[in-house]
């Protein structure tokens, strides 16, 4: 399976972006999805996870109320919608599979190359 980012970009503190993930191959109803990020000289951090099948969702606290992880039925993309962003979410956006309900890096296989999100006050 290989994963692909997208959607990063330049935002104004306060406003919003949306992050694609699309997935090549085949990916079973309980895989799960998941976004971390990487801010400069700090360890990548789970921010939010779904199951392929869309059955749940779970958020880090620091994006629990502004962050929505998503996927319409009809669609292949995972998405991360940010809504009142701020400058601590500025990095760089990975998305991954894993087979595993879980917010550690290492339980995730395979990962997108990374899309950067910058936040300017």
């Amino acid at each position: 399976v290989q994963l692909q980012a997208s959607g990063g970009g330049l935002v104004q503190a306060g406003g919003s972006l949306k992050l694609s993930c699309a997935a090549s191959g085949r990916l079973y109803s309980n895989a799960v999805i998941a976004w971390f990020r990487q801010a400069p000289g700090k360890e990548r951090e789970f921010v939010a996870l779904t199951r392929w099948s869309r059955e749940s969702t779970y958020y880090a606290g620091s994006v629990q109320g502004r962050f929505t992880i998503s996927r319409d039925k009809a669609e292949n993309p995972v998405y991360l919608q940010m809504n009142t962003v701020n400058s601590e979410d500025t990095a760089v956006y990975y998305c991954a599979r894993g087979s595993r309900w879980s917010t550690q890096p290492n339980e995730y296989n395979d990962w997108g190359q990374g899309t950067l999100v910058t936040v300017s006050s």
